[in-house]
């Protein structure tokens, strides 16, 4: 019967009454589509993805960030996914690390290239071929791993950063304008060089902002913070004060055994602490002493600085250098103290004779009638004022110190310490009305000596990217020649200058690898020497130039809080002498004892 609405009405049919020409026709379309269904059953080849991961080092083994991977199969440039978002190129993070993933078509067949182009401004371009047989497969993907180094160029890059640094400690050197503006001048410029002009010329591109900040040693920078704020909220108490009063006493009036005396202290406190967080605790007691004596406080802080510096270098935590170096050659704190802990006692006296000779006519300056009545009225007039806030801060003072020696223990950097320190004795000093917030931040602490080394350590990244520091120690290996007397010479003193004008972090860093191949591949170096000259050359030649150590700077900006301006031609007048004359004897120590 009819369907209404799909056939029109008319005669009902049967199978048997369907014509011929139906069957035929549906036999007909069957066989037409046969082949296409045949070729729908085979599987279709699957799409593969190829993984190439590894890392991009230089020649020292040093990580270099921010280089540009492109990728070609069969010399078809390939987009590359990165977090989802496809891009023609990558960079590799601050490890240096890549990872690369693109899609292929199909397999990766035999006779098929995949290649890989690495490039940097300040390097020379890299490129990595890989045959099939290179990658793993798993699940239908492709994977290969590859470590790429890059060989460094002296590029426009390199000459400018070079000229932006000589620039900064010329500006600094003539004393123009403050420090910490001709800092900020050099890191902006090379920032904004960097951004505006590598977009047009990729060899202006030396160092990017992300770049510049991950240079910026933010252990240093809180490290000095916490610190200030523990000197300056103790400060409150008088114990500073007191301090000066005992040191005149126990000297009874001579001025010479006094500085003996304050230098000897310094040294001794840099070598369990660290150079930075003496200072910041003995120049405060130093200034008072001067001023109490009429004098200028410059004639002791100088030599203070001196073997603080020098004190930092006997052991494993008494500079950041010395730290690095243990770490990287598996040295404990008494190997150190073994090795350097005699050198650096002898270097003291020629500070000492350096001294005399130097400053006396500020010693002299300081003569008193009656030292027995000059000594009374001084613990008069200097008392501890608070004994209270004194207690709650040398337990704390105490803590800090005892993480600074055992940080090693808790894999803690030694900002931490600082910082749970002064957040502690910061939060008891507020509570109990001591301090007052705005203004003790205002008064205690030293932000254009913060700021300064914020903006120091990004020109001195910039130069590291541009290749300066690597250069130096290329030329360092390069001129040693396999001759353990003539490397120790070259690490030593080209440490020793180098750290005098540049911060010694950085550059050790470099001369890590550097050291340690030398250390391997020349007989008679396996006794660490090569170690102690790094280690040496690197403290010592801080005490060259303002800028050789952070004890300097630290030191200078607590001075002209004061009143007192240390003048970068003066330090250098009697620093880098001293330096001379301490790397020549560390230079005589090694040779005769090693």
């Amino acid at each position: 019967m009819p369907v209404p609405g799909i056939f029109p009405a008319g005669p009902a049919r049967t199978r048997q009454q369907r014509p011929h020409w139906f069957l035929a026709g549906l036999f007909a379309l069957c066989a037409a589509l046969a082949p296409a269904a045949a070729a729908r059953s085979e599987p279709l080849p699957a799409a593969s993805r190829l993984f190439i991961s590894g890392f991009v080092l230089d020649a020292h083994r040093a990580p270099v960030r921010e280089a540009r991977l492109r990728l070609a199969v069969d010399g078809r440039p390939r987009q590359l996914r990165t977090h989802g978002i496809e891009s023609p190129s990558l960079v590799t993070g601050a490890d240096g690390e890549f990872l690369a993933e693109t899609a292929l078509d199909g397999k990766l067949k035999a006779g098929k290239t995949v290649t890989l182009t690495i490039d940097k401004p300040g390097f020379r371009t890299a490129t990595v071929s890989l045959a099939p047989a290179a990658f793993a497969t798993r699940d239908g993907d492709y994977l290969a791993e590859r470590e790429v180094v890059l060989s460094r160029r002296a590029g426009f890059g390199f000459w400018l950063a070079a000229a932006v640094l000589l620039g900064v400690y010329l500006l600094i050197t003539l004393e123009l304008i403050h420090r910490t503006v001709v800092a900020m001048l050099g890191a902006s410029f090379l920032l904004a060089l960097s951004a505006i002009g590598g977009k047009f010329i990729p060899e202006l591109k030396i160092i990017s902002f992300a770049g510049a900040v991950a240079k910026v040693d933010f252990n240093v920078i809180f490290l000095l913070f916490g610190m200030m704020v523990i000197v300056g909220v103790l400060k409150e108490s008088g114990l500073f004060q007191w301090a000066a009063a005992r040191c005149y006493s126990l000297a009874r009036g001579r001025i010479l055994v006094l500085s003996v005396m304050l230098m000897l202290l310094t040294a001794i406190a840099s070598a369990f602490l660290d150079n930075v967080t003496t200072m910041l605790l003995i120049a405060p007691v130093t200034i008072e002493i001067a001023v109490a004596l009429g004098i200028s406080p410059i004639a002791f802080l100088l030599p203070e600085i001196m073997a603080a510096n020098v004190g930092g270098a006997a052991t494993l935590i008494g500079d950041p250098p010395n730290i690095m170096i243990g770490s990287y050659a598996g040295l404990t704190f008494l190997d150190f103290l073994g090795s350097l802990g005699l050198v650096c006692v002898l270097a003291l006296l020629p500070l000492l004779l350096l001294s005399r000779r130097i400053f006396a006519a500020d010693y002299a300056a300081a003569t008193v009638e009656d030292r027995g009545q000059f000594a009374r009225e001084l613990r008069a007039a200097h008392r501890i004022t608070d004994r209270g806030l004194l207690g709650v801060g040398l337990v704390i003072l105490v803590l800090v110190i005892g993480l600074f020696t055992s940080h090693g223990y808790w894999h803690m950097e030694v900002s931490v310490a600082a910082l749970i320190g002064a957040a502690l004795l910061f939060s008891y000093a507020l509570l109990t009305g001591r301090v007052r917030l705005q203004e003790f931040i205002e008064r205690e602490i030293d932000w254009g000596t913060l700021l300064f080394f914020i903006f120091l350590f990004m020109i001195i990244g910039a130069v590291e990217e541009a290749g300066l520091l690597a250069a130096i120690a290329d030329g360092i290996l390069h001129l040693s020649r396999a001759h353990l007397g003539l490397a120790i010479a070259l690490i030593l003193w080209g440490s020793a200058l180098a750290s005098a004008f540049v911060d010694n972090i950085p550059f050790t860093a470099t001369m890590l690898p550097v050291t340690a191949y030398l250390s391997q591949a020349i007989p008679g170096a396996e006794g660490h020497v090569l170690w102690w000259a790094l280690a040496l050359g690197a403290c010592f030649g801080g005490n060259g130039t303002l800028i050789g150590a952070s004890a300097n700077v630290v030191t200078v900006g607590i001075a002209e809080a004061r009143g007192f301006h240390i003048g970068f031609l003066r330090f250098f007048r009697f620093g880098f002498l001293y330096m001379l004359i301490s790397v020549a004897l560390c230079h005589l120590w090694l040779i005769l004892v090693f």
